[in-house]
């Protein structure tokens, strides 16, 4: 199993992880992009199992109905989304990573969302909204 450890930039929070259920992917949406204060941000997915801080504690927000965001209340750095449709997954910002460069985005979703100058120009696939198979 492929380990990742990661935490908050002041380092009050830290958390491992393992185990990519899907590629990683960048997401343009209204409120990941409000919660982060940035354009774009970078998720990957681990089973629920399979994620687990090892020290400090997260603070909890409810950003909308059935979705549970946790962050760093001391510095704000963005950690987790957890969703009631998705109950046996936690996304992780891979701002976060100790190694960022070790999780690759394979395509961005939530276009429809994303402001006019924010078009990528990497070459992945975009999606307007979730991801399709």
């Amino acid at each position: 199993m492929e380990a990742f450890a990661g935490g908050c930039l002041c380092g009050a929070v830290r958390y491992k992880a393992h185990s990519l259920l899907y590629p990683a992917t960048l997401c343009h949406c209204t409120s990941c992009r409000r919660a982060a204060g940035a354009h774009v941000v970078g998720w990957f997915t681990v089973a629920a199992t399979a994620f687990a801080y090892v020290s400090g504690k997260p603070s909890l927000y409810r950003s909308s109905p059935g979705v549970r965001r946790e962050f760093c209340s001391r510095c704000g750095t963005p950690i987790t989304y957890t969703c009631d449709p998705r109950p046996l997954e936690v996304d992780i910002t891979v701002g976060s990573l100790d190694e960022p460069g070790r999780v690759v985005p394979a395509d961005h979703i939530w276009m429809e969302d994303a402001p006019a100058w924010d078009r990528p120009g990497d070459g992945l696939p975009q999606f307007p909204g979730r991801r399709t198979p």
